[in-house]
């Protein structure tokens, strides 16, 4: 048997087809080839057509099945991860009213920024964990008061991944992890976040059947299966936020376990077993995939905005690309740790919410002419980068998340072993290093929903893992040094 994991992004939409009994993905596709288009009708807004990412999901699984020459009747279950906080409001007849402002628009932190205010700040944070900020929520309180006509044509409002799950099935259900990621559930509670209903004037009837993360949801129709050429009665058996599911994909879900990520921007996901937060909110916790009533599983979400993008920066305007990656890599290898005094901070990508949303740019600190080389730049960068996500990681550990593994995908800035080394160094923790991805995850977490698998431990025990890097201790005081000295360079900044 075979499992189908689909991942919905703001760039492309993936599709992957995993044997059940191995865990080996046995085909991939990925549709657009280009990156989707995101309309951005005003400054700060970014909006994407639900049609958008179930035509590229056609494309996609039907590339996948012709491909990996399966049969439909052979695919056991579906699992969707899915790009976060984005809002899809759609009638009584399930047609989709407007396009969905997704993750990366900003039109809504007005709304946010004021529930936080009146709701009292030390009550949102304690409830839901978060600020009600640039959330699903506040989103749907800019289409109340701009849109007021077509609010009142809503049935049901959905995060992307449900709306998927609906065209897949015709049926309209949601989960608590994903209503966690809109703010509005509530951690005290339990339950439906009815104070953050109130207070936006929503109607109850808005939020959809809620269902386990982990569990038949519901079965592909026959008009979708006509669509996509999957088997009518396939289960859809998971859903998850797509930084909870790459936890998920790594198998991250017990407390002291980390997932990362460092392409554009860097993403540091921690596991938590008790119900904390950040009374600066500079971090954002969410319901995990495993988060039970029983059992608390909360996944606290770090992002920075200026990592990679920092090296990619230096690879295109140094030498006018003379360096390629690898040797980039290699040339920042022949400087000692700490770059001979050189500091950078990596945050020139727009405002940081781990620095209480101010936006102090990228800066280069301690620069001598007649010392520091290409080399000693390159080095900095990466160890920037690190010392970025150590500075979050000391917010994470306020709360109760204190790294003992962190695992991440082969990918990106996790290709540079320097980059690996430092962050081993200073956080102390074992990095573990796997070939696989949210789609991939995805599928795992269907066949773990579908029953498939007996279990997680079951569901995970093919992972392979690429590398392991364990801390080197003879190094631990030099990284150290290097990173006090660099926070020193933020405090001047901030």
């Amino acid at each position: 048997m075979y499992l189908l994991g689909i991942d919905i992004g703001s760039s492309s939409v993936k599709a992957s087809i995993v044997e059940g009994t191995t865990g080996k993905c046995i085909a991939s596709a990925f549709y657009p080839k280009q990156e989707m288009k995101i309309t951005a009708r005003q400054a700060g807004w970014a909006e994407q057509a639900p049609e958008l990412w179930w035509e590229n999901l056609k494309l996609s699984v039907q590339e996948v099945l012709s491909n990996s020459k399966i049969e439909p009747k052979t695919i056991d279950s579906i699992g969707i991860s899915y790009q976060m906080h984005g809002l899809v409001v759609v009638d009584k007849m399930q047609q989709v009213l407007r396009p969905s402002i997704i993750w990366c628009d900003s039109r809504a932190s007005v709304y946010g920024n004021k529930a936080f205010s009146d709701l009292g700040e030390e009550k949102c944070l304690a409830k839901y964990l978060n600020s009600p900020g640039n959330f699903t929520a506040s989103k749907l309180k800019w289409v109340k008061e701009n849109e007021p006509e077509l609010y009142g044509r809503i049935d049901k409002i959905m995060l992307p991944g449900d709306y998927i799950a609906m065209r897949l099935s015709g049926e309209i259900k949601t989960t608590a992890s994903g209503l966690s990621e809109g703010i509005l559930w509530d951690f005290r509670k339990n339950k439906v976040a009815e104070e953050i209903l109130d207070y936006y004037g929503f109607e109850h009837s808005f939020i959809p059947e809620i269902v386990p993360t982990f569990s038949v949801q519901s079965v592909v129709n026959a008009t979708a299966a006509k669509e996509l050429g999957l088997a009518e009665g396939t289960k859809i058996s998971y859903r998850a936020g797509d930084q909870p599911n790459n936890a998920l994909s790594l198998n991250v879900l017990k407390p002291g376990e980390i997932a990362a990520t460092a392409g554009t921007s860097g993403v540091v996901y921690g596991v938590s077993g008790e119900v904390k937060y950040d009374p600066l909110s500079r971090v954002n916790s969410f319901a995990h995939v495993n988060h039970t009533e029983s059992v608390t599983r909360l996944g606290v979400l770090l992002c920075i905005n200026g990592t990679g993008i920092l090296n990619s920066w230096l690879h295109k305007n140094i030498g006018n690309k003379a360096y390629s990656y690898y040797e980039m890599n290699d040339m920042a290898a022949t400087v000692p740790i700490g770059s001979d005094g050189l500091s950078i901070l990596p945050f020139g990508n727009g405002s940081e919410r781990v620095l209480q949303n101010k936006n102090i740019g990228a800066q280069i600190s301690g620069l001598g002419f007649n010392t520091h080389t290409y080399a000693h730049l390159f080095r900095a960068a990466q160890e920037g980068i690190v010392f970025s996500f150590k500075y979050g990681m000391e917010i994470m550990e306020e709360i109760g998340i204190h790294a003992t593994v962190i695992r991440a995908g082969k990918a990106n800035m996790f290709l540079s072993p320097l980059f690996r080394e430092t962050l081993a160094g200073i956080s102390g923790a074992t990095l573990e290093l796997y070939n696989t991805d949210g789609s991939i995850g995805a599928a795992r977490g269907a066949g773990i929903g579908s029953g498939y698998y007996a279990s997680a431990k079951e569901a995970f025990s093919s992972l392979h893992k690429l590398e392991t890097i364990t801390p080197d201790l003879s190094k631990q005081a030099d990284y150290e040094e290097a990173y006090h000295k660099w926070k020193l360079v933020l405090g001047k900044a901030l």
